[in-house]
């Protein structure tokens, strides 16, 4: 059937469906849908002509032309949903590809030792506190006995906000924080971040510490041996020794430091424990009698033991890490082993 422009049914529906399977978009569908369908569409053009055609065509040409009409509106709309997005991707799903992993978090091994610790204190009856990271002077020194002008200070290189408050260097401030609001006995540890001036390979300017403390009638270094060996046995083996030497620190009388047989030579000497078999991981002793005047402690009536330990030199010993740094490089390798 011949239009007025010269085209048949046939010519425009082979013409739209030819031109529909090389489309690439939805801007490209819209645009054929108006080229065919639209007011001055093809179709639609042939459809106002009609009435030029003879009498007896003009009621078969109508008929062609609508069944044509609903089939490119039909083939359209189909060719409309192939396509999803606004820019007219193709929208299509691959079923053979791999899936993609969903990416899992991992307890950071400062955080799992922490939590470690804490369990086996939570055990033993201790309470865990916490205290501020920007601490006074007072706290942080003159209540642990260390007075201005103490030569102990130069054992913690200390990052100073005025010449009263600091970043705390341990977090020994917390015993003097709580002892004066709580009367004995007292049962407490401290985990938390502490700030020094050190930055190599085994000291960072940030690093975690945790405190412990003990205080009722009668506690005795054998309470605070007893303690530190369950603790150890508990993070370790219980194959693993302990050995206490004599040390000095303000705050203890007596003092000691602990090691522990080397974890990694089991005692034999290698190169993490300097030939020697040992491993020093805490510091600790009786509370001195001046740091419980400083609270209003009966010294005559009551006793007590204190420890601090780092928390990444255990972690260190336990997952056998070579270098401080890689607690806090972010580095995904690293971290996706825990």
């Amino acid at each position: 059937m011949e239009t007025a422009v010269g085209k048949t049914i046939q010519e425009i529906e082979n013409n739209a469906l030819e031109a529909l399977d090389k489309v690439l978009g939805i801007a490209e569908v819209e645009a054929l849908s108006t080229r065919y369908l639209g007011r001055k569409g093809e179709l639609t053009t042939f459809l106002r002509n009609i009435s030029k055609l003879d009498d007896d065509e003009r009621p078969m040409a109508g008929k062609a032309a609508n069944i044509l009409k609903i089939k490119l509106d039909a083939a359209f709309k189909q060719a409309l949903d192939r396509f999803s997005t606004d820019d007219g991707a193709i929208s299509s799903i691959d079923i053979t590809l791999p899936g993609r992993p969903q990416l899992r978090g991992t307890i950071h091994p400062v955080t799992r030792i922490t939590k470690e610790i804490s369990d086996i204190f939570l055990r033993l009856g201790f309470d865990i506190v916490e205290g501020p990271e920007v601490e006074t002077d007072y706290y942080n020194f003159e209540a642990l006995n260390i007075p201005k002008y103490h030569p102990a200070r130069d054992m913690q290189d200390t990052f100073y906000v005025s010449d009263s408050i600091l970043l705390r260097t341990h977090t020994s401030p917390n015993q003097p924080r709580v002892m004066e609001k709580v009367d004995p006995p007292v049962r407490m540890i401290a985990p938390g971040k502490v700030y020094r001036c050190d930055s190599d390979l085994t000291h960072t300017p940030m690093f975690h510490q945790v405190e412990g403390l003990m205080v009722d009638k009668n506690i005795s270094f054998g309470d605070l041996k007893g303690t530190l060996s369950t603790l150890i046995h508990q993070i370790f083996d219980k194959e693993t020794s302990l050995r206490f030497r004599p040390s000095f620190f303000p705050f203890t009388e007596p003092s000691a430091e602990v090691d522990i047989r080397c974890v990694m030579c089991k005692g034999k000497g290698c190169r993490i424990c300097s030939w020697t078999g040992w491993l020093e991981v805490l510091g600790a002793g009786m509370v001195h009698p001046a740091v419980f005047e400083n609270v209003g402690y009966d010294t005559s009536v009551y006793t007590g033991f204190a420890f601090g330990m780092g928390i990444e030199r255990l972690a260190m010993l336990k997952y056998g890490i070579d270098d401080l740094r890689k607690f806090f490089e972010n580095d995904m390798r690293f971290l996706r082993q825990f």
